[in-house]
């Protein structure tokens, strides 16, 4: 009888789970975006080690994963795609000189597709970013860059629309200018934004926007507001976590930081 009812108590849990998964999971499921900064030996959680960045990707590739580029996720969920679980984009933010020295290599070496969001101002003109000849060799490569302002402001705090402007759509067309090509995604400084400010990012001829797990929508169904995922060294000594991050369900059970 005890055995028995053992038995009808472990049924019972793996129905709930199963359950939970079928019902709450798996309607859930979203291509995680992977969110890197820089790249070399510092402590700070923005870094991870070129060493390590390797370690990630060889992941991604022995484990079959798709890597694909934003543009492609974006128009997949425009047309309401159904991505394979085993899906993934790649962003960095910021544009760092160590993007071009450590990371890039990396990323040509496993052929994946990734996006970096530059600050226009910066590109050139400080030496610790990139410069306009390590994008365009870059671009080559499979590797496509997005506006996140001129000056890495922080848009949130900003109610003057002609700044707003100055920064979304002065940073797309600096870009533009240089590159000689369209410019179709940004990324929010921070990740802050404000209903306003998205508008303004469409209006400046935006195709979509990153954020961190900021937001509004509960998933990446607005490509205005994209949820990403921060990736660190830790992750590499931890596979477990990074397979959560890749799982498609790591946003469903973070907690949503506020917008401004």
């Amino acid at each position: 009888m005890k055995i028995r009812k053992i038995l009808i108590g472990i049924a019972s849990i793996c129905l709930v789970l199963a359950g939970f998964y079928v019902f709450g999971l798996y309607p859930n499921y979203e291509v995680p975006i992977l969110m890197y900064h820089r790249f070399g030996y510092d402590q700070s959680t923005l870094f991870v080690t070129p060493e390590n960045f390797d370690r990630q990707m060889a992941y991604l590739k022995d484990k079959g994963y798709d890597v694909i580029s934003l543009d492609e996720l974006v128009e997949g969920i425009k047309d309401r795609k159904k991505f394979n679980h085993n899906t993934v984009a790649i962003t960095i933010d910021d544009g760092y000189k160590d993007n071009f020295i450590y990371a890039y290599p990396v990323l040509k070496k496993y052929r994946f597709p990734a996006t970096i969001f530059i600050i226009a101002n910066y590109v050139d003109t400080r030496g610790n970013f990139i410069k306009w000849e390590d994008i365009k060799l870059m671009e080559k490569d499979n590797i496509s860059f997005g506006g996140h302002t001129k000056n890495h402001a922080y848009l949130s705090s900003i109610k003057d629309k002609y700044i707003l402007r100055y920064e979304i759509a002065g940073c797309k067309s600096i870009i533009e200018s240089k590159l000689g090509a369209p410019i179709d995604y940004f990324c929010y400084p921070t990740g802050a934004f404000t209903e306003e400010v998205k508008e303004i990012v469409k209006e400046a001829g935006y195709k979509g926007a990153c954020t961190t797990n900021k937001g509004f929508a509960s998933q990446n169904s607005d490509v205005y507001e994209l949820k990403r995922i921060k990736v660190t060294n830790s992750d590499t000594n931890k596979p477990l976590g990074f397979w959560a991050k890749l799982s498609g369900f790591y946003n469903f059970f973070r907690s949503k930081k506020t917008t401004e």
